[in-house]
């Protein structure tokens, strides 16, 4: 258009429009970028265009105009139905918290399990109220109070003021004698904490209350500490429940036989779990099993990091809380099948790759895996094996590990690995 008004304010010593111009003009459409170009004629020192090469350049133009509003018309297509999917996702978000609020909340100890309870429970719990279901299905068999976590903070906070002001390294903190030395450590785990969301750092909105959660609890628990991997487990109750209630939860979901038995770093009864994940992963995933057996790739070099923070640091925040939904639900069996389920999701993948592809994978996994498809691989995984479910061949696997000979046998064993 400014093209054309400079044209038109040109004096009568200026040369009339191109017949080129006069085609541009008569276009239902303004051309855009560099594209237009093949519609202008050639300088003036040049030969003239011959008329059929206007005319197919003319078609060329429109030709590519066309598969642009095409691809347009295909992007606002998509768009529309990106938007329509999340109205339709909301609403059915919605529609559950109505559900949990109204139905199930008020009624929980005669409905939580309730067939469709678990049917909606597996969908995913709305965010409003996942923070309440969680507390629910948790418990407090601690019968920890809000007035026992204000004392437990308030000697964390007496024991910060009485230390010194140097910062103290990773392996400070670690003596047996006080483990409530782990206060320190703590800060320095902090910063490490969902780095990408910047809310748990040090000055962050956050920070103060993740600080006071893991303090309070080497407080109340000495003989445990912290350990790395705890600062994850209570920033993803911090997100869900107010202060108090996260610190209740945290403590009571650390008090589980399986977590305590890793966060202990109690070695037999961590070599107990890896066995009995072995029986599963080959039952249901035999040939990746075989795969992983031959190049040496043992359960621990990935399941630690999943286990220790409840598959928080390793999933995207969103999937993660969806597996929290059903581990609350279903106990450490289930942090087990979604390692299965995660295997079997990528299990073409992880065939094809040797031990450090496969070590390298599964200590990162990608940062995009979709929600439902990886339930449907949980869902797929069958949790029994010759006819005996988890806890049952847990419990005979620890009856084993208990036994002189195959204490004996897990030293050697271990001492095998080692070299």
């Amino acid at each position: 258009m400014e093209y054309e008004s400079k044209t038109s304010r040109a004096g009568p010593g200026h040369s009339p429009p191109s017949p080129r111009q006069s085609v541009r003009k008569n276009l239902d459409f303004e051309p855009n970028s560099t594209t237009a170009l093949i519609l202008e004629a050639r300088p003036a020192n040049l030969p003239a265009k011959p008329a059929e090469e206007a005319q197919k350049h003319r078609q060329q133009y429109e030709e590519m105009v066309a598969q642009a509003k095409k691809r347009e018309l295909k992007e606002a297509q998509k768009r529309r139905k990106q938007l329509e999917l999340r109205c339709k996702v909301e609403e059915s978000i919605g529609n559950a918290a109505q559900t949990w609020n109204q139905e199930i909340l008020p009624n929980w100890s005669t409905m939580c399990n309730s067939r469709r309870v678990r049917d909606l429970w597996w969908q995913g719990v709305p965010p409003s109220v996942r923070g309440k279901v969680w507390s629910l299905a948790v418990g407090n068999e601690l019968n920890i109070t809000h007035e026992l976590y204000n004392i437990c903070l308030a000697r964390a906070r007496d024991k910060w003021k009485s230390m010194p002001t140097e910062p103290v390294t990773e392996d400070a903190g670690s003596s047996l004698a006080d483990r409530e030395a782990s206060l320190e450590l703590i800060k320095l785990d902090i910063s490490r904490t969902f780095p990408h969301l910047c809310i748990f750092q040090q000055g962050g909105p956050y920070y103060d209350v993740l600080h006071s959660i893991l303090g309070a609890y080497t407080c109340y628990r000495p003989d445990v500490g912290y350990v790395q991997g705890m600062s994850f487990i209570a920033a993803v109750l911090i997100l869900n429940l107010d202060t108090a209630d996260a610190f209740i939860a945290f403590a009571n979901l650390l008090n589980k036989p399986c977590q305590m038995a890793f966060f202990r770093v109690d070695h037999s009864l961590m070599l107990t779990y890896f066995s009995a994940f072995e029986v599963f992963f080959d039952e249901n995933l035999p040939k990746l099993f075989a795969h992983f057996k031959e190049n040496n790739l043992t359960p621990d070099i990935y399941l630690i990091d999943w286990i220790f923070t409840l598959y928080s640091k390793s999933l995207p925040l969103d999937l993660a809380c969806r597996v929290w939904d059903v581990f609350c639900r279903d106990g450490d069996e289930f942090l087990f099948r979604v390692a299965l389920g995660i295997l079997r999701l990528y299990e073409d993948v992880l065939t094809r790759m040797d031990f450090i592809h496969n070590a390298q994978f599964l200590t990162r996994l990608p940062d995009h895996i979709p929600p439902d498809q990886l339930f449907s691989h949980i869902h797929a995984v069958h949790m029994t094996s010759k006819n005996r479910k988890w806890a049952q061949v847990l419990q005979a696997l620890q009856k084993e590990q208990s036994s002189p000979k195959a204490l004996s046998t897990t030293v050697i064993q271990e001492q095998n690995n080692r070299q």
